[in-house]
């Protein structure tokens, strides 16, 4: 498989490169020169594979350039050996919908089913090719516990995780500030996250920089991500559904990663109806979906903070597909973003876009009714994302044939489901003593001078 970038489609590049560059030089996105088509035939054989087994066919589809199908084998099974459910997933029941829970990894979010896997294989690659990285990673709040886990005490990388001060769970900054080993550096930027991911963007676009210091991201604009995220919308799908029928997946998302890995499960063959964008009041997917008018206003910070996001990095993807990729149209629409602040989709890619998606908002009051609404009728807690998920599907009748995706566990966010249920969220065993051990990060203003300093004197 070849890959390109969203803002120039004349050069190829290995899987190899686009795993360890992260974001293309010219700042684009990389993206497969051709999506790989699975048939009805192909879909049969795949469907009663386990997680693990499924995982390995697909993610080969789209590096075996650079892995044996052996070699995919062992990293799966090493990356998913401590996941707390047999199947690394698992589906449950509320009422008619169904809830994909993806959080039974160490760090308690989705984030770790890609990330484990990353980790291996940054481990095998750098080895190989006698390689040493820095990853620089911006986070809303999951992403970069999950690199941690993922990373910590590895040979020939360090990680560096830029998270926007106050304004993300204590758990989840606990989940990042309370490992304390030599290759991990947190850092808490006085900013929201669009300005860390700003910051991380500057650092990549920046050549001298990126070289100077073997620069790596695990951002979702590593294509790494949607790839092995890919996978459990294939296995929900076969566990749920009939090998033809259409099925709607409801995901809560902000940086656009998740729900465009299901796009690209549809563009491969499974039968899906709608993706639906469930956001919170930071909904710049909602305006885009329906207007047509991609504009970033303030970030206004909620109780879903994972998705108090404006600038959805994934969304250039998606540009780039729509306009028949087209890396002269995606390059003009992101100028215009840059200089203007805004850019416009014509009238024939925004109907592209609304046969595929459909996008639907949740206020705060509304996100707390349902995480009380869900646990009164069914004993579950679930977190505030998930719960921006299961009301948005609600909001818009789509109760049947949807599956839910379920992103983070509920502990993470403990203070918002105790308000609205009175019933404490509690850390699985194994994690609770991250709450009593002691914190290390430092703290940096939205200075991209400061930041690349910082991380020199530590490289």
């Amino acid at each position: 498989m070849q890959y390109i970038s969203t803002r120039n489609t004349t050069k190829t590049f290995s899987f190899k490169d686009v795993f360890l560059n992260g974001l293309a030089s010219d700042g684009g996105l990389y993206v497969p020169k051709q999506i790989p088509s699975y048939s009805t035939q192909d879909l049969e054989k795949l469907k009663n594979l386990s997680y693990r087994d499924l995982a390995v066919k697909i993610i080969l589809d789209f590096c075996a350039d650079e892995f044996s199908e052996s070699e995919i084998k062992g990293l799966i099974k090493k990356s998913y050996k401590n996941f707390r459910v047999q199947d690394v997933v698992k589906i449950n029941k509320i009422g008619n919908i169904n809830l994909l829970e993806l959080f039974h990894g160490p760090t308690l979010a989705f984030k770790d089913i890609a990330m484990q896997v990353i980790g291996n294989m940054y481990e095998n690659i750098l080895e190989k090719n006698k390689l040493k990285v820095n990853v620089v990673v911006a986070t809303s709040g999951d992403t970069g516990a999950a690199a941690i886990a993922a990373i910590k005490n590895r040979k020939n990388m360090k990680v560096f995780v830029l998270h926007p001060e106050n304004k993300i769970s204590e758990v989840q900054r606990k989940f990042m500030t309370t490992v304390d080993v030599s290759n991990v550096f947190n850092i808490g930027i006085t900013g929201n996250f669009d300005d860390c991911q700003k910051l991380v963007k500057l650092m990549f676009a920046n050549k001298d920089y990126k070289n100077s210091i073997n620069m790596s991201g695990v951002n979702s604009i590593n294509w790494a991500r949607i790839v092995f995220q890919i996978v459990y919308y294939f296995f929900s799908h076969f566990k749920i559904a009939k090998l033809d029928e259409k099925i709607n997946f409801s995901v809560p998302t902000g940086n656009f990663g998740d729900i465009y890995a299901g796009y690209v499960a549809k563009k491969m063959g499974l039968p899906i109806n709608k993706l639906v964008i469930a956001t919170n009041k930071n909904d710049i997917l909602k305006r885009v979906v329906n207007t047509g008018y991609y504009r970033p206003l303030k970030v206004e910070h909620t109780v879903s903070p994972s998705m108090d996001i404006q600038v959805a990095s994934n969304f250039e993807r998606l540009i780039f597909d729509i306009n028949s990729c087209s890396s002269k149209k995606t390059l003009k629409l992101m100028n215009d973003l840059e200089e203007r602040g805004e850019f416009k989709i014509g009238k024939e890619e925004l109907k592209k876009i609304k046969d595929n998606f459909f996008s639907e908002s949740l206020s705060e009051e509304e996100t707390k009714s349902i995480i009380s609404e869900v646990y009164k009728n069914y004993g579950i807690l679930v977190d505030p994302h998930t719960a921006v998920g299961i009301g948005v599907t609600k909001k818009i009748s789509l109760e049947e044939n949807t599956i839910v995706l379920a992103t983070a566990h509920p502990s993470k966010f403990s203070e918002v489901v105790m308000e609205a249920t009175g019933i404490k969220s509690e850390l699985p065993e194994n994690l609770k003593n991250t709450l009593i051990r002691k914190e290390k990060y430092d703290k940096l203003p939205t200075d991209l001078e400061k930041v690349k300093k910082y991380i020199l004197k530590r490289i």
